[in-house]
């Protein structure tokens, strides 16, 4: 158990991105979300979080590393709102300083404020002395957005309801991906107002899971999981940027195994058949100029909850 934040501490926790290795996406719900299928993975790009002692009732945030100057302001910051929500929960008096150092692409599609809230949620934790618990922690990552549960988790996962009941996949093999980021980054919302208007409610399915995916990747078999990737909101993603066709097609020219969009977008993410296979493309892409930033990533990348420390 982490104690009281009076002893001035600090604890820091490592939460990495994440990809859809499927996402299907299935009616409107009442409640303005999309019933979703969808296949998780964690991958070996991460966000650092510190969190240290602040004076009763204050949450501050400070931002660094890749992309800092995307995030935006401190109240719409989805770490101090899940450390907020903590304190109002369990520690009304509790107070904390949220240093995030980001490696995670912002509005990439691959849940970077995720995984800052995952993060806050786990080291006030520690830092207040709490001990809640995972399962409340992930009660409380499900109130703040529909994938803070899969990155507080980490590893592999299927997702159900809005991406927020999941159920752990072991996968013991390493897959790796190059990554394509995009100097402009999707709006969630934006990309799933377009799905709705592409496809009336009458001619959208209940989302199922594509044949084959789970095998595939419990086989360690990149060739039949390239076969199997998913992304039903590529159509309005790219109906929103049809740049992003041009990259997706570069990675075909390349050698890919399979590419697809992670998430809403606009982050590109090309499969390969191993390490040297990813190399060789991310230096493909970068000979050619395609996307801001090239990232060679394994998956599953590590889980998020257990990487924490003190100091």
């Amino acid at each position: 158990m982490a104690e009281s934040a009076s002893t001035g501490e600090r604890v820091r926790v490592r939460v990495p991105g994440k990809i859809n290795l499927a996402l299907c996406v299935g009616p409107r719900r009442p409640d303005g979300f999309h019933d979703l299928a969808t296949v998780f993975q964690s991958v070996s790009l991460a966000d650092e979080l510190t969190a240290t002692p602040a004076p009763a009732g204050v949450v501050t945030v400070e931002v660094a590393g890749a992309d800092a100057a995307l995030v935006g302001p401190a109240e719409d910051n989805l770490a101090v709102r899940a450390a907020r929500l903590l304190a109002a929960t369990y520690a009304p008096d509790a107070g904390a300083h949220l240093q995030i150092v980001k490696g995670i692409p912002v509005a990439g599609g691959m849940a970077g404020g995720s995984a800052d809230a995952a993060a806050a949620l786990l080291a006030c934790d520690r830092l207040w002395g709490l001990d809640v618990g995972t399962e409340a922690l992930l009660d409380l990552a499900a109130r703040l957005g529909s994938d803070v549960p899969f990155t507080a988790m980490g590893g592999t996962a299927v997702g159900h309801g809005r991406g927020e009941r999941l159920r752990p996949v072991r996968v013991d093999h390493v897959f790796h991906w190059v990554l394509v980021t995009s100097g402009t980054g999707l709006s969630t919302p934006a990309v799933f107002r377009r799905f709705d208007e592409l496809h009336p409610p009458q001619d959208v399915a209940d989302p199922q899971i594509p044949d084959g995916l789970l095998e595939a990747l419990q086989a360690g078999d990149p060739v039949a999981l390239a076969a199997t990737l998913r992304n039903d909101l590529a159509e309005p993603a790219l109906d929103l940027r049809p740049d992003l066709g041009a990259t997706l097609g570069a990675g075909t020219e390349l050698g890919a195994l399979g590419g697809l969009l992670s998430g809403s977008g606009p982050t590109c993410a090309f499969l390969a058949a191993d390490a040297e296979h990813a190399r060789a493309l991310a230096d493909g892409f970068r000979t050619r100029g395609v996307g801001r930033d090239i990232h060679v990533v394994e998956a599953p990348g590590s889980i998020g909850f257990p990487h924490a420390g003190r100091g």
